[in-house]
């Protein structure tokens, strides 16, 4: 038996692929313009769009979002409260306990005004002569809406106010402004400069002076104010107030406690044009 036998006999013959055909220069180009599943070729930029575009969201995104919207509301709503009670962050213990103070008062004003509404018509109800009662009491409150309509003068506590202003601080925003405190703390009746200031009284600017209703006023602005002046004063002097506002505009500011004020500054009672009473 020879050893010289050929390498590979009784093999299977090699199996070689055809060598590759180059392409002519035109179908090349086209080749390079498309992709490898057959369409056009994408730019970066474009691969980029359509990877983002449309938006893929899923549930968990959407709760996260939610979340992030709520917290964000949430922040919000701190803020603006926290920069609504920035004036009274910076306010003296003794000036907080005061607006307290006169926050309990006007709740116990009104708590009494409740009860004695609801012990007059407790007395309409179980007087024997409940047209007596009734008139009794439609003379007591014609003398109340006289007062608060300025067509009878009023006496009683109060206080009183003087405003001195070279500076010109003091115009008719600023005695508006005052007045509204003073109604705010249960100002019953007042008057300004011999002027009575009623609901539809109103404040501007003239020439250097103030108009109330039309009658020029003049330095120093003189208030006479009846109500409770344990209400009123602390209402004018409450931090960032009418008084403290005048006062860090270099005017002068005095304000006294009385035990008697009196309003005699009087107005005509106007007929309405147009509103009548839905009893007639």
């Amino acid at each position: 038996m020879s050893d010289d036998s050929t390498p590979g006999q009784g093999l299977p013959p090699e199996r070689r692929l055809p060598p590759e055909r180059e392409l002519p220069p035109e179908r090349q180009e086209t080749a390079d313009a498309q992709g490898e599943d057959g369409g056009p070729r994408l730019t970066g930029r474009q691969r980029l769009a359509k990877a983002v575009w449309p938006p893929r969201v899923t549930r968990a995104q959407l709760i996260v979002a939610l979340l992030l919207f709520v917290l964000g509301l949430g922040l919000a709503i701190q803020v603006r409260s926290t920069s609504e009670n920035s004036a009274l962050r910076g306010a003296r213990r003794e000036d907080l306990v005061r607006i307290l103070d006169e926050l309990d008062d006007r709740t116990k004003r009104l708590e009494d005004e409740k009860r004695q509404l609801e012990g007059q018509r407790t007395q309409l109800e179980t007087s024997s002569d409940q047209a007596e009662e009734a008139r009794k009491q439609t003379r007591q409150k014609a003398a109340q809406l006289g007062v608060l309509a300025g067509t009878v003068a009023a006496e009683g506590p109060g206080i009183r106010m003087t405003i001195k202003d070279r500076a010109g601080a003091a115009d008719s925003d600023a005695l508006l402004d005052a007045v509204q405190e003073l109604r705010a703390a249960g100002a019953e009746a007042m008057e300004v400069n011999g002027v009575r200031v009623v609901a539809s009284t109103h404040f501007t600017d003239s020439g250097g002076g103030v108009s109330v209703d039309g009658h020029r006023i003049d330095q120093p602005y003189r208030f006479e104010v009846i109500g409770k002046p344990a209400d009123l004063e602390p209402a004018l002097n409450i931090p960032g107030g009418v008084v403290q506002t005048l006062k860090n505009k270099q005017a002068t500011v005095d304000v006294t406690r009385s035990g008697k004020i009196t309003v005699d500054a009087l107005r005509q009672a106007k007929r309405p044009d147009y509103a009548r009473s839905s009893s007639q």
